[in-house]
């Protein structure tokens, strides 16, 4: 089982999430790298990884970053139906909006969701954000 954790980070806090997320799906088996949105395209991604997990914080108004993640996101979208993924990021302000839109359109793309819905962390990651991080990475793995 092939993962990428595949994600965007402006202060450091979701590059750390990711981190987490590797280790939880390392723990239940798969075989993961560790990549920035600029490392891979979407077609890329899909020819090379079973599982898919995707880090953006929150930027501007709620919404994803506008050069890198949202351009990739758009190729991706239409191409997700039935394919396993999970959406973590985090935000400064707000409160998650941003990723329950992700997760919406995920899942209005056909996407299987680990958890449901995406982790997200206030600033800094916590024990708990970063314990949640590694459990959707292990949900992700056991779909």
């Amino acid at each position: 089982m092939k993962a990428a954790v595949i994600y965007w980070t402006g202060t450091g806090n979701t590059e750390t999430m990711a981190q987490a997320v590797k280790e939880g799906l390392a723990a239940a088996g798969a075989e993961t790298d560790l990549l920035q949105f600029a490392d891979i395209t979407p077609d890329e991604a899909l020819a090379k990884y079973e599982l898919l997990a995707l880090g953006c914080p929150a930027m501007g108004g709620e919404q994803l970053e506008e050069t890198e993640v949202e351009p990739f996101f758009s190729e991706l979208e239409g191409k997700l139906s039935g394919r396993k993924l999970a959406l973590f990021g985090s935000y400064g302000w707000g409160d998650g909006q941003w990723m329950r839109d992700w997760v919406e359109r995920a899942q209005a793309a056909g996407a299987v969701i680990a958890t449901g819905e995406g982790v997200i962390a206030n600033e800094s990651p916590d024990d708990d954000a970063l314990d949640n991080c590694q459990g959707l990475g292990n949900a992700l793995a056991i779909l």
